[in-house]
């Protein structure tokens, strides 16, 4: 007598992922929603109280050069700070990746073990000093000591409509050196220096994760060193070497008190970098804020809300690039 035919049917697997695991769930998603709530409520006290300065300026606030808001509407407006803003943190990443990637790569590939340990500590704490080191040290020293450079490229290179200095002769040798100081360049460099860790973090840790059984193929098929990094270690960590850059002119564009002590705030849009006096949404927050009327203060809060939204999708976008890249899959 032959058994009754049964159909087969799938298994249903079930399992209790214990109190341990549900505990951290919850905890993960609390604080992933509070990091969130806290963002919008940021974004939504700034966006409150500029209303009243928005309402008044209109579009005009995007497109005026000068900064009197108790004037009135059209007297009042992010042009030149925007413009400035984002100079200095294209000058900071210039000056930056090259210098990260760099030394991302020689602690990573090169260093001994000995001295990548000691040379990952200097980095990290190069990342914690205060901005305000990086900004007397650059105000009192490195300023004076990059007026030559400026001068030598004002002399060579002054006809690119961004490395011109209106109203100096290049050919007097006499003009006085605070004649470069104070600058676009200056304060970028500085900021430059002061990202550079950051970025470098971020790259090595990135680097580092490059698949082992991909570098040891690439020594069996005969590649040296530098060539097993240009075919595997620098395409893995494309990604990260995008988002480090991204997430480091994040942090330069919303850079204040380095910028405030080092550049001469003027309010018109300044596309030259070597000359002295430019403007940025950071500092102009912090040298107009203690002295503001109320309707300023509500004029300032438009501006920083401006630059909320910039650096936010600065952030974003270098968080997609890292999220689709390898090294962002691997991370």
């Amino acid at each position: 007598m032959s058994a009754p035919d049964t159909a087969d049917s799938p298994r249903t697997l079930t399992a209790d992922p214990g109190l341990a695991d549900r505990l951290f769930l919850a905890w993960a998603r609390g604080s992933g929603v509070f990091v969130l709530l806290v963002m919008l409520g940021v974004g939504g006290y700034l966006a409150v109280r500029a209303s009243s300065a928005l309402k008044v300026a209109g579009f005009s606030f995007l497109t005026t050069q000068a900064w009197n808001p108790d004037a009135g509407h059209g007297q009042f407006g992010i042009a030149a700070v925007l413009v400035g803003t984002v100079l200095i943190g294209g000058i900071a990443v210039t000056l930056a990746v090259p210098l990260a990637l760099a030394s991302a790569l020689y602690i990573s590939e090169y260093a001994p073990r000995r001295l990548k340990r000691t040379l990952v500590g200097m980095v990290d704490l190069m990342a914690a000093v205060p901005s305000v080191v990086y900004g007397v040290w650059g105000f009192v020293l490195l300023q004076y000591r990059l007026a030559g450079v400026a001068r030598w490229l004002s002399t060579w290179f002054g006809w690119l409509p961004l490395l011109h200095v209106n109203g100096v002769d290049v050919n007097d040798p006499l003009n006085p050196p605070l004649v470069y100081t104070a600058s676009s360049l200056m304060a970028g460099t500085v900021v430059g220096f002061m990202v550079t860790p950051v970025m470098c973090s971020i790259m090595r840790e990135v680097f580092d994760q490059a698949p082992a059984g991909e570098r040891e193929a690439a020594y069996a098929l005969g590649s040296t060193r530098w060539g097993m990094i240009r075919s595997v270690v620098l395409p893995f960590g494309r990604g990260g070497v995008i988002g480090g850059t991204m997430l480091g002119l994040g942090r330069a564009l919303g850079e204040t008190i380095t910028v405030y002590l080092i550049l001469s705030m003027h309010f018109e849009i300044q596309p030259h970098i070597l000359q002295t006096g430019g403007s940025a949404v950071a500092p102009l927050i912090a040298l107009r804020y203690g002295d503001s009327t109320p309707f300023s203060i509500s004029a300032l809060m438009a501006a920083g809300l401006t630059l909320f939204l910039l650096t936010l999708v600065v952030n974003f976008a270098a968080a997609a690039v890292v999220a689709r890249s390898r090294s962002g899959a691997s991370s």
